[in-house]
């Protein structure tokens, strides 16, 4: 099956592509890996202006979706772009506040998230991504009792060292508001999960995208023997085999937007997480000691690629539920 963007999506991701190569977007990921944020603050502003985060909050909530097959194509290139912030985490948040309903407090959060007025962070863990620069910041939490939605307070401590310098991870506070708890939270926060994987895995495409552009064009430039690199053999299989990886994520992950299934979701993530990684290597690899260095721009989109090879999901946690779903499709063994 061939899935095809039509001419309006088409000309969103160009809209996007363009402004987005206008606006300096290594800078401000630099920027904010020191924890300096107006630059990615102003940026935030221009992809809210063209109607990113709005794709998934509802029109009852001044929104334009949910539209999760026009969120991946967005998300595509902000990967391409390594655009920093808590991209896939204000998207779960939009979308967990959504499931639960007028009873919760969707209709006090939600249109500033969709206006790109507010920036959003959601954790069910330890850790919550750039709790610092977000202007709301949710927790679920379940131990012995229902599962709770709170309002968490600012971290009280500093960001721990993460793969990606550009993804602050912040120790997430006890306490704070309750907005919500029963099973409704522990739904909805499923729910969030997937749309939370989904944007992870159009990132990963668009990081994987970029590493490969950025390798071809260094290889037809570099030159060894009085040739360029990209005319060894051994270069054009490594190449041919990203472009085949991430080419075949695609679809995986335009067919998971279609069906919004967890399990079809969670084969994307790990399809595109894998392709990136297996391309970042290769980038890593066709650029020699250059690729190492952090001052280099290549490194944006290297330390990206593994950082999301792991977020929302690890591709062993993806690979179980994928597995789980197919299941009850498998023949069972012939009893004797």
């Amino acid at each position: 099956m061939r899935f095809l963007l039509d001419a309006e999506q088409r000309a969103f991701a160009d809209a996007l592509n363009g402004m987005l190569s206008a606006a300096d977007t290594p800078a401000a990921v630099r920027d904010w890996s020191r924890g300096e944020y107006a630059s990615g603050r102003a940026l935030w502003t221009r992809m809210a202006e063209a109607g990113v985060f709005a794709l998934a909050v509802p029109e009852a909530y001044e929104g334009l979706g949910p539209r999760p097959v026009e969120l991946a194509v967005a998300f595509v290139e902000l990967g391409r772009h390594a655009v920093p912030g808590p991209l896939a985490e204000t998207v779960a948040a939009a979308t967990l506040l959504t499931a639960l309903g007028d009873s919760g407090p969707a209709s006090r959060l939600l249109p500033a998230l969709a206006s790109g007025k507010t920036t959003a962070t959601l954790t069910t863990g330890r850790y919550a991504l750039d709790a610092d620069a977000a202007d709301v910041r949710l927790t679920v939490r379940q131990a012995d009792g229902p599962a709770e939605l709170r309002l968490a307070p600012g971290p009280d401590r500093p960001p721990v060292p993460s793969l990606d310098p550009a993804r602050r991870l912040h120790p997430t506070p006890p306490g704070g508001e309750l907005l919500a708890a029963g099973p409704q939270v522990a739904a909805a926060a499923a729910h969030a999960l997937t749309w939370a994987r989904l944007a992870v895995a159009a990132q990963a495409l668009g990081v994987g995208l970029a590493l490969l552009d950025r390798t071809v064009a260094y290889v037809g430039q570099r030159t060894q023997f009085g040739v360029p690199v990209g005319s060894f053999q051994a270069v054009k299989h490594r190449l041919a085999d990203a472009r085949t990886a991430l080419e075949f994520a695609r679809p995986l992950l335009f067919g998971a937007a279609l069906t919004m299934s967890p399990a079809d979701v969670a084969a994307a993530k790990t399809g595109a997480c894998e392709a990136a990684y297996a391309t970042a290597r290769t980038a890593l690899q066709s650029h020699g000691a250059i690729g190492y260095t952090a001052e280099y721009g290549l490194s944006l989109w290297l330390t990206k690629a593994r950082a999301l090879r792991t977020a929302w999901g690890a591709p062993h946690e993806c690979r179980a539920l994928v597995l789980d779903a197919g299941a009850p499709h498998r023949r069972a063994p012939t009893q004797h």
